[in-house]
Parts: C-alpha cells; structure tokens; sequence
C-alpha cells in the first residue's frame, strides 16, 4: 500500500520531468524535415593552399601574379622601397651576393649562403673570361626561380604570356607535364637573357614574403637581480 502511494506522488510531482507524447501536425501533406545541408571538407596543399573538389583529385587556386614586373629594377614606392634599392644595388655590382642572399632565404636554413655564392662566383668568373659575358651562372642559378613560383604557387612566363595573348596555348597548358616544362623552360630563358633582372625580381619577392633566417633567433631573457632593500626603524 506504501509503494503504491509513494508510486502516485511520484507520477503527480512537479519537480519531475514528465514526458509528452510527440505532437503530430495537423496539415497531412507535410513531408518530412528537409535534410541538413552538405558539409564539403576543404583540403590542403603541401604549400597551405586550399583545393577545391570539382574533379577527384581536386584542382589547386589560381595562381598569383609576382608582386612587381620583371623590368621594375628599382622596385616600388612602398615600405620596401630601401629594399628594393638594396638589390637593384646587389643585381648590378654583386649578382653571386644577391644569389646567395635569395636561396638562404628560399631555404630558410643559414650557412648556405657560402655553398651557393662561391660556385656562382666560379661560374661568373669563368663565363667572363672565357666567353665574355655570363652565360655559365644563370644555368646553376635558374632552378631558385622554379622554386620561387612553385612555393608561392607564382604565375610563370608561360602562362602570362597565353594570358596576354588572349588563351591561344589553352589547350597546351592544360596538361600540367607540358606546362611544367614551358614553365622550366622560361625560367631558364629569363635567367640567360635577362639575368640580372630575374635575380632583382626573385629578390624583392622573397623579401616580402619571407624574413632573412638571421632574424628567427629566439629572444633572450634577461634576468635583472632586485635591488638592495633596507629596513628603516619606524619613528
């Protein structure tokens, strides 16, 4: 009798949740709940670059043109102006520094700076004296310039030239093999006939989007000891 009693006090407390049997609508043509909408997961590339999923493999960004042309020697009016005078400076008196000074950024990792300017310089010398002008060093030095556009995912001559000439490669550069190697190609044509040119523009890139890995080193804590505390006697 007890348990009974203490069964409807229960079933009549407030305080408890009371459960309620679903409501029905009243409009008998109401299909279901619209499904939830899809959820596409972005991907990403080894260089941070989101992918789209319109084929299976997926297809990369656009690529971006260089911050500045490869003419503009003297850079532009902007914070980086000193910069820019530094290397159009360095790419006229001192290619093999401006060259060292570009992969030791590039590859972020100091001390390649020397393992890459004494080879140039070699190369330099040797092209001068030999042939007359430096025909050697921009076959050792190119390959930074397709490291330069595949890590920034950069326009290549190629593609802005079929860019500017209204898409008549179109069908050519669909294939990312051939398109590679016309890139490759140009890297290695802008180096021959335009050396300095190319190495002033690979430097003024690679300042704006990289710091020198001089400058990573971690911060020091200094650690100042207190001062000297005396103990007054109170008046």
């Amino acid at each position: 009798m007890a348990s009974e009693k203490q069964h409807n006090l229960e079933e009549t407390s407030p305080l408890l949740h009371q459960q309620q049997p679903p409501k029905h609508s009243d409009n008998p043509k109401a299909g279901p709940p619209p499904p939830p909408p899809p959820h596409f997961p972005v991907d990403w590339t080894a260089d941070g670059l989101p992918v789209g999923h319109s084929s299976v493999l997926g297809e990369p960004m656009g690529r971006t043109p260089w911050n500045s042309s490869l003419c503009a020697c003297v850079g532009q009016n902007d914070h980086f102006c000193s910069s820019d005078l530094e290397v159009c400076l360095l790419g006229a008196v001192a290619p093999c520094v401006l060259y060292g000074s570009n992969v030791e950024r590039l590859t972020s990792t100091p001390g390649t700076f020397a393992n890459h300017c004494l080879p140039y310089s070699g190369m330099y010398v040797i092209g001068n004296s030999c042939f007359g002008w430096n025909c050697l060093a921009p076959w050792f030095s190119y390959p930074s310039r397709t490291a330069i556009r595949r890590k920034f995912n950069l326009e290549g001559s190629c593609e802005a030239l079929n860019r500017s000439c209204g898409g008549c490669c179109g069908s050519f550069l669909e294939d990312e093999v051939q398109r590679e190697q016309c890139e490759t190609a140009f890297d290695l044509a802008t180096h021959v006939f335009c050396h300095a040119c190319a190495l002033c523009q690979e430097g003024r890139e690679l300042r704006r989007r990289l710091p020198h890995p001089g400058f990573n080193a971690q911060p020091v804590l200094v650690m100042i000891p207190p001062m000297e505390q005396s103990m007054g006697r109170g008046a």
